[in-house]
């Protein structure tokens, strides 16, 4: 008896002890999203930890709407972004799984009057990034994005642009690509893309409230999205009602449906073994190299930890969703402001459940570049004045650099003016960091250069 009692009173304690070691964890977590969105000047977050399984922290943080004071719970509906990229690539398996496509049919099989151009486009290469075409512009070549456009018409504009390169050369990320997706789902099933993933993803996985965008129904819970204009909060900008349908990333969902979406990944619910594992497969480029990426989610790495990733961005609203397999953790981050790095939150709060995910601290360094510093703080300070004919810019990459000034420019109508340019610590050959100070926030600016020092890539994040 005494043997029994004090087993009993050894398992109460454990228990005891990990509830207690499980609510300060809880509480670390509420305390770092509280500061990171003081930091960042994000009104709403909506968050889940998925460890083992287990559904370990589910909670929302701040408004979901600020002129109403109303706030946010996991309830409460975000806009997708690219999130939604994760359901058109599953509905397009399914439909290989069903036998009524082939991930290597060419699309002009599907689509009559297809430029020669797209003759080796296949959809696959739409899957992954590497077709060639480009996002549609927003200027007389493209869209208004006041505009309504229908399928055939969006296919249309498409159809005019020129590759940007050549299919399954490289990689570069395409919303356009998914837009067609969504266009051939329709052309194949004769239904609307949004009515096939209701009928073979959303009610199989009693995902209750994921849906597509709609402005004009009654939405209960429905955040507002918001942008930061020299550092003030304003309503999210207006897209025309068509543009919000699109297979891209068009769906309103909260953050329980995508803990059963979640869910279902990990217990292979929705796909086969194998077309699961595709969907996190590099993809091959025809010199036989491998970008990390596969259908809808970026393929890395966090010290040795294999890790899936996506981030979806649109009308003020910034997501992230982040799976460590090996480690089973899942972390998903929704918020209503664009940008807000949730990317980030989500990082550092995987590091407070496995601290070996910790990223490394940003290190101020000494500057050995003045010219190359000088030129960097040049694009972030005034980018529509940057003079691209500094032999400083590879050739090659300045079409791409080019671009990096709209993204440049309206970070200034968001942040402010920039302040300062820090060289910062970092660990590659060909590579150099910077921050970027602004007046609201900061960012990290990372350079790859070629062999003789010259820019070939650019990349903006936040610290």
């Amino acid at each position: 008896m005494l043997k029994k009692s004090f087993l009993l009173s050894i398992f109460s304690f454990l228990c005891f002890t990990n509830s207690l070691f499980a609510q300060t964890l809880s509480n670390k977590v509420d305390d770092y999203v509280q500061k990171a969105m003081t930091e960042r000047h994000i009104p709403g977050l909506s968050l889940a930890v998925i460890l083992d399984g287990v559904i370990v922290k589910v909670k929302g943080y701040g408004l979901s709407n600020i002129e109403n004071k109303t706030f946010v719970n996991p309830e409460t509906i975000f806009q997708s972004g690219s999130l939604g990229k994760q359901f058109t690539a599953t509905a397009i398996l399914q439909l290989k799984e069903e036998g009524k496509l082939k991930l290597d049919d060419k699309i002009s099989k599907y689509f009559l009057g297809t430029p020669t151009t797209w003759q080796n486009i296949t959809i696959r290469n739409l899957l992954t990034h590497t077709s060639g075409i480009p996002d549609i512009p927003e200027d007389s070549t493209g869209i208004n994005l006041q505009n309504n456009y229908t399928e055939q018409e969006l296919l249309k504009i498409a159809m005019k642009l020129p590759l940007d390169f050549k299919t399954g050369e490289k990689w570069a990320y395409s919303n356009t690509g998914y837009v067609i997706l969504g266009i051939l789902i329709h052309q194949i099933t004769g239904k609307f893309y949004g009515e096939i993933l209701k009928e073979k993803i959303f009610s199989p996985l009693s995902m209750e409230t994921i849906r597509i965008i709609n402005e004009p129904d009654i939405i209960l819970n429905r955040s507002s999205g918001y942008e930061l204009k020299d550092g003030e909060w304003k309503n999210q900008s207006w897209v025309a009602p068509t543009l919000n349908t699109t297979a891209d990333g068009s769906l309103y969902l909260t953050i329980l449906d995508l803990i059963k979406w979640d869910a279902a990944i990990t217990k292979e619910k929705i796909l086969d073994h194998e077309d699961l594992q595709s969907m996190v497969t590099p993809v091959r480029l025809n010199n036989d190299s491998l970008h990390p990426y596969g259908f809808a989610w970026f393929l890395n790495s966090v010290n040795g930890h294999k890790a899936f990733q996506h981030s979806g961005s649109w009308q003020g609203f910034n997501n992230y969703i982040e799976r460590f397999p090996n480690d089973k953790l899942t972390i998903i981050v929704l918020t209503n402001l664009n940008p807000s790095s949730p990317g980030l939150i989500a990082m550092d709060i995987a590091a407070l459940y496995i601290p070996e995910l910790s990223r490394p601290k940003v290190s101020v360094i000494k500057d050995d570049n003045a010219v190359m510093t000088n030129l960097i703080t040049e694009l972030f300070k005034n980018p529509l004045a940057t003079d691209f004919n500094n032999e400083l810019f590879s050739k090659d990459a300045i079409p791409k650099i080019k671009a990096l000034t709209v993204s440049n420019n309206s970070l200034l109508k968001t942040f402010g003016q920039v302040l300062n340019v820090m060289t910062l610590e970092n660990v590659r050959i060909n590579q150099s960091k910077y921050l970027i100070k602004y007046k609201v926030g900061s960012r990290v600016a990372l350079i790859t250069k070629n062999n003789i020092g010259q820019i070939i890539d650019i990349v903006s994040e936040a610290e």
